[in-house]
Protein backbone atom coordinates (compact mmCIF):
# COMPACT_ATOMS: atom_id res chain seq x y z
CA UNK A 1 0.00 0.00 0.00
CA UNK A 2 0.96 3.39 -0.99
CA UNK A 3 1.90 5.91 1.87
CA UNK A 4 2.14 9.22 -0.45
CA UNK A 5 -0.68 10.07 -2.65
CA UNK A 6 0.96 9.46 -6.65
CA UNK A 7 0.49 13.17 -7.67
CA UNK A 8 2.49 13.54 -4.84
CA UNK A 9 5.28 11.72 -5.99
CA UNK A 10 4.83 11.98 -9.91
CA UNK A 11 7.17 14.55 -10.03
CA UNK A 12 10.09 13.37 -7.60
CA UNK A 13 9.67 10.25 -10.03
CA UNK A 14 10.49 12.55 -13.13
CA UNK A 15 13.41 13.92 -11.55
CA UNK A 16 15.00 10.80 -12.22
CA UNK A 17 13.34 9.09 -15.00
CA UNK A 18 14.13 12.19 -16.87
CA UNK A 19 17.28 11.46 -17.02
CA UNK A 20 17.45 7.94 -18.11
CA UNK A 21 16.36 5.84 -14.90
CA UNK A 22 13.46 3.46 -14.92
CA UNK A 23 11.11 2.99 -12.49
CA UNK A 24 10.86 -0.52 -11.11
CA UNK A 25 7.23 -0.94 -9.59
CA UNK A 26 7.23 -4.75 -9.23
CA UNK A 27 9.63 -7.51 -7.58
CA UNK A 28 9.52 -9.15 -10.81
CA UNK A 29 10.95 -5.64 -12.68
CA UNK A 30 13.50 -6.00 -9.85
CA UNK A 31 14.29 -9.29 -10.26
CA UNK A 32 14.82 -8.76 -14.21
CA UNK A 33 16.95 -5.53 -13.95
CA UNK A 34 19.05 -6.96 -12.13
CA UNK A 35 19.17 -10.53 -13.50
CA UNK A 36 22.24 -10.13 -16.11
CA UNK A 37 25.55 -10.78 -14.88
CA UNK A 38 27.39 -8.37 -17.04
CA UNK A 39 28.13 -4.97 -16.79
CA UNK A 40 26.76 -2.47 -14.06
CA UNK A 41 23.38 -0.79 -13.14
CA UNK A 42 23.43 1.80 -10.60
CA UNK A 43 20.27 2.25 -8.43
CA UNK A 44 18.55 4.68 -6.59
CA UNK A 45 16.19 4.06 -3.69
CA UNK A 46 14.02 7.21 -4.06
CA UNK A 47 11.98 9.18 -1.71
CA UNK A 48 10.35 12.16 -0.34
CA UNK A 49 12.31 13.36 2.22
CA UNK A 50 14.65 16.95 1.86
CA UNK A 51 18.10 14.74 2.08
CA UNK A 52 16.70 12.86 -1.31
CA UNK A 53 15.77 16.22 -2.71
CA UNK A 54 18.62 18.53 -1.83
CA UNK A 55 21.07 15.79 -1.96
CA UNK A 56 20.76 12.30 -3.47
CA UNK A 57 18.65 13.19 -6.60
CA UNK A 58 21.00 16.18 -7.60
CA UNK A 59 24.40 14.39 -6.95
CA UNK A 60 23.05 11.48 -9.14
CA UNK A 61 22.26 13.58 -11.89
CA UNK A 62 25.24 15.36 -11.90
CA UNK A 63 27.63 12.63 -11.21
CA UNK A 64 26.06 10.97 -14.10
CA UNK A 65 26.11 14.31 -16.41
CA UNK A 66 30.08 14.67 -16.21
CA UNK A 67 31.14 11.50 -15.68
CA UNK A 68 33.81 9.91 -18.46
CA UNK A 69 32.66 6.42 -16.87
CA UNK A 70 28.96 5.64 -16.09
CA UNK A 71 26.64 2.57 -15.33
CA UNK A 72 24.81 0.15 -17.97
CA UNK A 73 21.69 0.87 -16.58
CA UNK A 74 20.07 3.01 -14.38
CA UNK A 75 17.01 1.57 -12.09
CA UNK A 76 15.05 3.31 -9.27
CA UNK A 77 12.78 2.25 -6.75
CA UNK A 78 10.57 4.65 -4.20
CA UNK A 79 10.67 3.99 -1.11
CA UNK A 80 6.68 4.24 0.71
CA UNK A 81 4.95 3.53 -2.78
CA UNK A 82 5.71 0.28 -4.58
CA UNK A 83 6.39 -1.54 -1.01
CA UNK A 84 7.07 -4.94 -2.83
CA UNK A 85 9.58 -3.88 -5.84
CA UNK A 86 11.18 -1.74 -2.57
CA UNK A 87 11.46 -5.23 -0.43
CA UNK A 88 12.45 -7.34 -3.10
CA UNK A 89 15.18 -4.64 -4.10
CA UNK A 90 16.50 -4.51 -0.38
CA UNK A 91 17.44 -8.47 -0.71
CA UNK A 92 19.60 -7.03 -3.03
CA UNK A 93 21.31 -5.27 -1.34
CA UNK A 94 21.96 -6.60 2.08
CA UNK A 95 23.69 -6.64 4.31
CA UNK A 96 22.99 -2.99 4.31
CA UNK A 97 20.02 -1.85 6.17
CA UNK A 98 17.23 -0.75 4.80
CA UNK A 99 18.08 3.03 4.13
CA UNK A 100 16.18 5.54 1.94
CA UNK A 101 17.46 7.33 0.14
CA UNK A 102 20.29 5.27 -0.82
CA UNK A 103 22.55 4.51 -4.26
CA UNK A 104 23.99 1.88 -4.72
CA UNK A 105 26.27 0.16 -7.65
CA UNK A 106 25.81 -3.56 -8.96
CA UNK A 107 28.45 -5.10 -11.12
CA UNK A 108 28.32 -8.31 -13.04
CA UNK A 109 25.53 -9.04 -10.66
CA UNK A 110 27.24 -8.30 -7.40
CA UNK A 111 27.19 -4.95 -4.80
CA UNK A 112 30.16 -3.36 -5.00
CA UNK A 113 29.33 0.41 -4.16
CA UNK A 114 26.86 1.45 -1.40
CA UNK A 115 26.25 5.44 -0.35
CA UNK A 116 23.58 5.02 2.77
CA UNK A 117 21.06 7.47 3.79
CA UNK A 118 23.73 8.86 6.69
CA UNK A 119 26.12 9.16 3.97
CA UNK A 120 23.64 11.56 2.18
CA UNK A 121 22.60 13.48 4.95
CA UNK A 122 26.29 14.14 6.44
CA UNK A 123 27.63 15.34 2.86
CA UNK A 124 26.74 17.85 0.46
CA UNK A 125 25.93 17.29 -3.19
CA UNK A 126 28.98 17.59 -4.74
CA UNK A 127 30.77 14.75 -1.95
CA UNK A 128 28.19 12.68 -3.28
CA UNK A 129 28.93 12.90 -6.77
CA UNK A 130 32.65 12.81 -6.00
CA UNK A 131 31.83 9.49 -4.53
CA UNK A 132 29.60 8.62 -7.50
CA UNK A 133 32.06 9.34 -9.61
CA UNK A 134 35.05 7.26 -7.81
CA UNK A 135 32.53 4.10 -8.06
CA UNK A 136 32.04 4.73 -11.66
CA UNK A 137 35.72 5.39 -12.40
CA UNK A 138 36.56 1.81 -10.51
CA UNK A 139 33.63 -0.11 -11.65
CA UNK A 140 32.06 0.64 -14.93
Amino acid sequence: MAVYPEYMVAPIRQDLTEVGFEQLMTPEEVESALASNEGTVLVAVNSVCGCAAAKARPALKMALASADKKPGKLVTVFAGMETDAVAKMREHLLPYPPSSPCIALFKDGELVHMIERYHIEGSDAMRIVNNLQGAFEEYC
